[in-house]
């Protein structure tokens, strides 16, 4: 599968790590260029690409960049993308910690995704945001171990979700499908799914016990 990756920290780093090694065809890029991805691009064989050339001809579209990084994302994004791309979103809003006060998310009360969703133009499949990133890298483990973790997939288009959910399958994780969009401020930071290492019937429970209030620490 041809998957692009637009943000190579710990996150995109190591999500092209895993998926070169499971034999996709991974395009790489960050804010900075592709000069600054050599080392990652010969650790593991993906290419690095400008950010406006990630989705070319890409079936998965993972964007796993600072929140408040999105605006600056290029326009036209998925131009050139597969038809049918299914687009990945890892956010999360940290408004005193990184990204500062954004009114749309203050003020409306909708949820991170929806917000990166208005800024590209494009609905996407909300997963691996409450994930420690080196948990991509040490906890895969074959369908049906009772060590298997699970995370929450939120999302609204039912196809993209499906296509998410097989490849995090094939990643090594089990799944557990959070809802729509507008529900995944069951799965943002403060909410006890949210860095929860478990097996999906603990996922489950937690993502039932979130409430919707955004915690002080989370708000601007």
């Amino acid at each position: 599968m041809k998957i692009g990756i637009i943000g190579a920290g710990n996150i995109g780093g190591n999500l092209t790590r895993r998926l070169t090694a499971l034999g996709h065809d991974v395009s790489v890029a960050n804010s900075r260029g592709p000069h600054t991805l050599t080392g990652l691009a010969r650790e593991t064989g993906a290419t690095p690409v400008p950010a406006a050339e990630a989705a070319r001809g890409a079936q998965i579209v993972v964007v796993t960049v600072p929140v408040k990084a999105v605006p600056d994302l290029p326009s036209g994004l998925l131009d050139g993308a597969a038809e049918g791309v299914a687009v990945i979103d890892t956010g999360n809003y940290y408004p005193q910690q990184r990204d500062g006060r954004i009114a749309a998310i203050e003020d409306e009360g909708i949820t991170e995704s929806r917000w990166t969703e208005r800024q590209i133009g494009h609905p996407v499949i909300k997963v691996f945001n409450g994930t420690y990133a080196q948990d991509i890298l040490d906890r895969p483990r074959p369908a049906g171990d009772p060590d298997r973790m699970a995370v929450p997939v939120a999302g609204d288009d039912g196809a993209a979700k499906r296509a998410v959910r097989d490849l995090i399958d094939e990643l090594g994780f089990d799944t557990v499908d959070a809802g729509g969009i507008d529900e995944s401020w069951r799965q943002q930071p403060g909410t006890p799914v949210y860095g929860l290492r478990a097996g999906a019937e603990a996922v489950r429970q937690a993502l039932a016990k979130a409430s919707p209030e955004r915690l002080p620490d989370f708000r601007a």
